[in-house]
């Protein structure tokens, strides 16, 4: 895993989140629903599909996950009524058998081993679980524990960087770390976007979630371009 990823990565999170409210708000609840349920059908088949990794393919795999993953969790609030720590723990349980499902039938939890279909649907299906979870936890701390959108991303920018000091220097397991960094991307990027995008009576920049949306699209396309020719360059080496 590489810098590039990393930010990649949480670039993506803003940017599901940005998304799913710009598209709930012009299309409403149902239109934007059906748009990201196809959209994540589609890549996920693409991806599935793919016969190696390839870099645009799965980075708009992600994109879309984000972003269904985003509008599941907010309709589990908004429309059920579910308050936002039940939904945390809800989610949480979810991912926790997910990955104990994945460990108990192939007997390893690390990305590196994804050579199969069925690991790589447990991956995705552990990729999903923790947008869901990740909005779930971001959307707790800036509302229900009054946080605030920007002291929310404080909070998590302090926390992502425990699996590497844990890693780094005690020893933990870097499987463990990998996915505990994972989770805590989502409402880290979440965060910094709703801040960025959301209106200044509610502690936001106030630049609106369309342009957010589109920003961060244009930064996700350029981090996108620089790791398709890495991994180019990488393939001529080795011929």
């Amino acid at each position: 895993m590489t810098a590039l990823f990393w930010v990649a990565k949480v670039l993506t999170t803003g940017m599901g989140e940005t998304a799913s409210d710009w598209l709930a708000r012009v299309l409403g609840p149902v239109g934007a629903g059906a748009i990201g349920l196809i959209g994540l059908a589609a890549l996920l088949a693409a991806q599935l599909r793919a016969p190696r990794y390839r870099v645009w393919t799965y980075w708009a795999a992600i994109v879309m996950v984000s972003v269904f993953g985003t509008m599941a969790a907010d309709v589990v609030h908004v429309v059920a009524g579910v308050p936002y720590l039940v939904s945390t723990v809800v989610f949480a349980v979810v991912l926790a058998v997910v990955l104990v499902r994945w460990y108990r039938s192939e007997g390893t939890l690390s990305i590196h081993s994804i050579r199969t279909r069925r690991r790589e649907r447990y991956y995705w299906g552990t990729v999903l679980a923790t947008f869901a979870l990740g909005t779930a936890v971001g959307d707790l701390t800036a509302g229900s524990f009054k946080l605030g959108y920007f002291s929310s991303g404080v909070l998590f920018a302090a926390l992502i960087a425990l699996p590497a000091i844990g890693g780094l220097l005690l020893g933990l397991n870097e499987v463990a770390a990998f996915w505990a960094a994972y989770v805590l991307t989502r409402p880290l990027g979440a965060s910094f976007a709703d801040w960025a995008g959301g209106s200044v009576r509610h502690g936001g920049l106030g630049w609106g979630t369309g342009p957010v949306t589109l920003v961060l699209a244009l930064l996700i396309t350029g981090l996108v371009g620089l790791l398709a020719l890495r991994q180019r360059a990488e393939r001529e080496v080795l011929g």
